[in-house]
Formats: C-alpha cells, structure tokens, sequence
C-alpha cells in the first residue's frame, strides 16, 4: 500500500492528539492533553510556526511528523526541527520512516529551509541508527535547554 502525506488542518487535532499520546508514551513524556491541544492547534493554525502532516497508509492515518521554524546565522536563513515524529509500531520497519524524511527533504527548499535539526532520545539507540542511515550527522554538541518559568511549573 502506498504511503502518502497529507498537511495536518484543525479538524485533524482528535487523530493527532491521540497519536501524540501513544509517543509521549513511548518515549516517556509527560502527556498533558489539554497544553498538547492548545499547541498543537496554534502550530496548525500559524503557518509561520512550521508544519504537521499526517503520515497515511492509503487511506488510514498511521502516525505525523512535525517540523517547527527558526532562524540561523549559522546555517544562513531559515532552518526547521523535526519536533515530532511517530509512527505506529505495526507500520514500524517497512521503510514508512525512510520515506518521510525523503517527503520532509523534498519538502524544505519549497519552504525556505536551508538546515534540518532533530534531537533523539540518548538511550534510543534504534532510531540514532536511523537517522545516521538517512543522512543527519552528529554535530558533537549537546542540546540546551532552559524552560520559562510557566513551563517548568507545567512539566
């Protein structure tokens, strides 16, 4: 069955906070529905922000990527993070993930993206090899972060 990707809308949010659910679950995230939706829907609402499509086998929604906008001197202009990006276990090792990056790469000169970022969990070993196997290198930094104060009482 063939794999395609459609844009995430607003009426897509049930499927995808669902889908949010099952990885926040996998990989260990706090899942706090009603902030997920809150965000999730300004993501979707704001083009500015970045873009969420929903990964379909055929007709059936089998998981989404989310990629979310900066700005770089380093990289000259625009760059994007893959924030998200799931897929459900029984459509896992099939090459769905191997074309999703290909799709995002087609996917960042039409949007202005000179550079792709993602982060990996450390002890997810399965899908670092993944990504090094698709082409994303390890820059040999560690990734920073400081939460607002609003946040660190959320999570």
């Amino acid at each position: 069955m063939e794999t395609n990707f459609q844009i995430a809308e607003a009426s897509d949010v049930e499927i995808l906070v669902n889908f949010i659910r099952e990885y926040y679950e996998f990989d260990g995230h706090i899942f706090d529905e009603n902030s997920i939706r809150a965000t999730l829907l300004q993501l979707l609402l704001n083009a500015d922000l970045g873009r969420v499509w929903l990964i379909r086998k055929g007709e059936l929604a089998i998981g989404y990527i989310v990629i979310t906008f900066g700005y770089s001197l380093e990289y000259r202009g625009r760059d994007a993070f893959i924030d998200e990006f799931y897929i459900r276990a029984s459509d896992r090792r099939q090459g769905i993930g191997k074309q999703t990056i290909q799709f995002i790469e087609r996917a960042c000169p039409e949007l202005g993206i000179n550079a792709l970022h993602l982060e990996v969990e450390r002890k997810n070993t399965i899908a670092q090899n993944f990504y090094r196997q698709v082409g994303f290198v390890d820059q040999n930094r560690y990734l920073m972060t400081k939460l607002s104060v609003l946040q660190q009482n959320e999570l």
